[in-house]
């Protein structure tokens, strides 16, 4: 369920100048990639390979927000410099985007040099949703190129979960299928983490990658969130997230 909040709200410089950066990548993507964008390149900070469009991203967005503070980027690792850090991740779910899968967006999260995280934002790349939550205030929702915002509330009754990762273990997926849970497994761990208050649950198995889930757990502030260095589970339900938890722990 979402309710609605207003058409406009009021939104910092640092949130502004995030939309603004989504917004010019979305209108790129829009025109399709070329060869330079579909290229591969090295092995970026987070251990995937960058691809063409992954460098223009985190480009677009070192442009947009190197001024706030220093960026952890997924690709290129740090840049710039400042008292605040910047968690990034220009393109998530980029493998998506290269197969032309249409879910993959951006993850940013501004860490104040206290170590507080004071804002979050996720963009679907592919639609065009995207995701804000300040320190304290509500997970709120919109669309780029849109001054209309809404409230996100939780799904009173999903019929399905987001298992990210699910080809991490057969037994696991086994588990599920005994428990008649159901679930989908798109490939874009912090965009998924963005939508968890409409499924049933969300799952994620392996490495966990700051870029991954620091926006996107902030989201989840008021859901039953359990995180271990080899999984992540996020639910409506503490039972529901208390079985997943059994069914990965193998009990």
């Amino acid at each position: 369920m979402i309710l609605k909040v207003s058409r406009k709200i009021n939104m910092t410089d640092f949130t502004l100048a995030t939309i603004k950066a989504n917004e010019l990548i979305y209108d790129r993507l829009k025109n399709g990639l070329d060869d330079d964008m579909s290229k591969r390149y090295d092995i970026g900070a987070g251990g995937d390979v960058s691809a063409g469009i992954d460098l223009y991203a985190e480009e677009i967005f070192v442009q947009y927000l190197g001024k706030y503070g220093k960026i952890e980027s997924e690709e290129s690792g740090s840049v710039g410099s400042g008292k605040a850090t910047i968690v990034l991740d220009p393109i998530d779910g980029s493998s998506n985007l290269l197969s032309d899968f249409p879910y993959y967006g951006s993850s940013v999260a501004l860490i104040a040099e206290d170590g507080i995280l004071s804002m979050a934002i996720i963009c679907n790349l592919a639609n065009g949703d995207i995701f804000v939550k300040e320190s304290g205030g509500d997970l709120i929702k919109g669309k780029l190129f849109s001054d209309k915002w809404e409230k996100v509330k939780k799904v009173k009754e999903p019929e399905i979960g987001i298992f990210e990762r699910s080809y991490y273990s057969l037994d696991i997926v086994k588990g599920l299928k005994d428990k008649n849970l159901k679930y989908r497994s798109p490939g874009a761990v912090a965009l998924s983490l963005a939508y968890a208050h409409g499924v049933e649950f969300f799952l994620m198995l392996g490495p966990i990658r700051i870029y991954d889930i620091v926006a996107g757990l902030s989201f989840c502030e008021d859901l039953t969130v359990i995180v271990e260095d080899e999984y992540v589970i996020v639910s409506h339900k503490e039972e529901i997230a208390k079985k997943l938890e059994n069914i990965v722990k193998g009990v």
